[in-house]
């Protein structure tokens, strides 16, 4: 496995990944109607994975010739925007080796401090990387998250 910058024919996998990826974790903490509506069966597109700045660094995982994972990192406010894996790829090192070189990139760029909205499902993941709980609120799509930060 490898990580590497996001190309534009890599973000044409991205939104069937996200999906599945919702589907497969998100309802053991969310309720039917709140997992569907994060799902978004059939509401992405390769072009929500563009970032909107050139200040914005999106990178893919690839694990057995296929794109098993994707993290986005928003270095102007010190944000990891998402972290996703596949489930056919889950528990195999893919979500941290994406995290680590998020994390990798937001020092190089001078960051001292990295802060996140994790999902509920997510949260354990996070706390095993070191960070820590700040809060709890809601995502713009009503979803249920914790804030969370970590000293880099």
């Amino acid at each position: 496995m490898y990580v590497r910058p996001a190309t534009a024919a890599d973000r044409a996998a991205l939104p069937a990944l996200h999906t599945a990826s919702v589907r497969a974790f998100g309802p053991e903490y969310y309720d039917a109607d709140a997992a569907r509506r994060w799902a978004k069966p059939g509401g992405r597109s390769p072009a929500d994975y563009e970032p909107d700045t050139d200040d914005e660094h999106v990178v893919v995982a690839v694990r057995d010739g296929a794109v098993a994972g994707f993290g986005h990192l928003v270095p102007a406010v010190g944000e990891v925007h998402a972290v996703y894996v596949h489930p056919d790829h889950a528990r195999h090192g893919v979500g941290s080796a994406l995290l680590a070189e998020l994390e990798g990139y937001a020092r190089g760029r001078g960051l001292d401090r990295l802060s996140l909205q994790s999902s509920l499902n997510a949260v354990g993941f996070y706390e095993r990387a070191g960070y820590e709980r700040v809060g709890e609120g809601e995502s713009p799509g009503g979803l249920a998250v914790v804030g969370m930060e970590k000293p880099l």
